[in-house]
């Protein structure tokens, strides 16, 4: 049996890499930031559908001839996981890739002082349906506390991590190895791996404070 291990995929596409650059500028102002967090969304989560959505092969009739077609099976049901605040600047990209997802939001708030995270608003289902396909919008992940507080609120509620796909602009190493250790079927889409987190937890270089920047404050 082959051992399954956590997967992080970075797209050699040339519109990703501009829009990565975009958004690590400290002088793009924030309507631009938002506009290139929103293409990072679109283009990574196309990636990331790419082996993932359900299809199904039917017949149609075109203008002169039956013929077979592959569509989404509707029957399957994709779900894309937004963890607030950050999360819903890639949100807008990953509804125009797949605009019959559900959407269930996740907001959780850091300690600046522990860096832990704390739930403020979870409105996931109490039980996913079988072979649900999750999509996890991040732009950022940097000491992992975050993205693994949601892994574990979406396994206990059904969801498996073989299906579940994330979206992030950057991730760094110490969010990888704990993703690894405990959910090793996961795959994670970025733009960029940065190695780097300084004293508060930041991404080096990164991009700064993700939701700041999309939301002006």
């Amino acid at each position: 049996m082959t051992q399954q291990q956590l997967r992080i995929i970075v797209p050699p596409h040339p519109l990703i890499q501009h829009w990565l650059g975009v958004a690590r500028d400290v002088a793009t102002p924030s309507v631009l930031f938002r506009s290139a967090i929103t293409e990072l969304g679109r283009w990574l989560t196309y990636e990331a559908a790419r082996d993932w959505l359900p299809t199904q092969e039917i017949s149609v009739q075109t203008p002169l001839a039956a013929c077979p077609a592959t569509f989404i099976n509707p029957n399957i049901p994709v779900a894309v996981v937004p963890i607030l605040r950050a999360g819903l600047g890639l949100l807008e990209g990953a509804q125009g890739v797949l605009p019959l997802a559900s959407i269930y939001h996740f907001g959780l708030v850091r300690n600046e002082e522990t860096l832990e995270p704390t739930c403020y608003l979870n409105n996931l289902p109490e039980k996913f349906a079988p072979f649900t396909r999750v999509l996890i919008t991040e732009p950022m992940l940097a000491t992992g506390g975050s993205i693994m507080a949601v892994m574990a609120e979406l396994t206990q509620r059904g969801v498996d991590p073989a299906l579940t796909r994330i979206v992030s602009v950057i991730v760094a190493p110490p969010a990888l190895q704990k993703l690894a250790a405990v959910y090793p079927g996961l795959i994670v889409y970025t733009a960029t791996i940065d190695e780097i987190l300084n004293d508060h937890g930041y991404i080096v270089p990164g991009l700064g404070d993700a939701g700041d920047r999309i939301f002006g404050t």
